[in-house]
């Protein structure tokens, strides 16, 4: 599997110089339901309702501090909200999240436990052997996965050779994990910093992954401002 250079923008470290990532690589095969995980994901979603308000996952980290990022950056949260708080709103309102591959729903099962926006994405759909991390700009083309043109200026986003690929919010339509990918990649974004907590979600990644997906070959790495 190629690897990837990932960049961070001096504009992003600048409104979020906390920021560290974790990406997760790994060859797959994907398949329409994993009953297996889906136990799982079923068991962590009471868990969590167990745990949880409306109010309280506000103070969860990773929320906290996307949120924050997007301030920053330029964006209103509340009138775009980032995909690990729309998870996790659903579960806390009585609704089952929904299913759509394996692929996708173990990222958000990740998502759920450990509070990040995880971007998921076909690696062989990645135009380019870099990645950079930026921030939207106005009338920037970018048509979110079954969101259709969204607005991301003011947003963080991953853009690769060709343009943006994934924000907090939404992944793009061109680089979405199908039935069909074999090479997944997983962009764990973590605005609070805390680099142990993004390392340990994507040892958790790494482990659905061996679990349902039959990858023996996965890669992780961290990744933060240069300077």
């Amino acid at each position: 599997m190629k690897p990837f250079e990932i960049i961070i923008s001096e504009e992003i470290h600048e409104a979020c110089p906390q920021f560290v990532g974790c990406a997760v690589m790994a060859e797959m095969v994907n398949s329409q339901f994993c009953k297996e995980l889906w136990d799982e994901i079923g068991h962590e979603t009471e868990k969590f309702r167990e745990r949880h308000t409306t109010e309280s996952i506000k103070q969860i980290s990773g929320i906290a501090a996307t949120r924050q990022a997007y301030r920053r950056c330029g964006k209103d949260p509340s009138r775009y909200r980032p995909s690990n708080e729309q998870l996790v709103r659903r579960i806390i309102q009585g609704k089952e999240l929904y299913q759509i591959d394996t692929a996708v729903d173990l990222v958000n099962l990740a998502s759920m436990r450990f509070g990040y926006s995880i971007g998921g994405f076909d690696a062989d759909k990645i135009a380019g052997e870099r990645l950079i991390l930026g921030i939207g700009k106005e009338g920037e083309p970018y048509e979110g996965i079954g969101r259709g043109v969204l607005n991301i200026a003011g947003m963080p986003v991953y853009r690769d050779a060709i343009g943006g690929i994934g924000t907090p919010t939404s992944d793009h339509e061109r680089t979405k994990l199908s039935l069909q990918t074999t090479q997944f990649l997983a962009l764990i974004n973590g605005y609070d910093g805390q680099e142990e907590h993004a390392w340990e979600c994507g040892q958790f990644i790494a482990a659905l992954l061996r679990k349902y997906a039959q990858s023996t070959d996965v890669t992780l790495s961290t990744y933060r401002w240069k300077g």
